[in-house]
């Protein structure tokens, strides 16, 4: 003989409200990431590995040296 559907339904335990556990963990997974990555940013700016490194400098004319001869051209007319 078996047990009628009401007896299972009472020996059921009560269901656990867990809502608030799953929201808060990736709550703080999101944080966590996020200081790490704020943590990598930082150490790659403030020590960055190799590169190009780009020098500014202002290059000065060299003087001309003076000339040989003159020369002068007269045009008839």
């Amino acid at each position: 003989m078996s047990t009628p559907p009401v007896a299972r339904r009472e020996r059921r335990p009560p269901r656990r409200r867990r809502g608030w556990v799953r929201p808060l963990l990736w709550l703080a997974a999101i944080v966590v990431v996020f200081g790490v990555g704020l943590a990598l940013g930082e150490a790659l700016h403030d020590n960055p590995s190799g590169g190009t490194q780009t020098v500014v400098r202002t290059l000065k004319p060299l003087p001309l040296p003076p000339a040989r001869e003159t020369v002068t051209v007269t045009r008839p007319g």
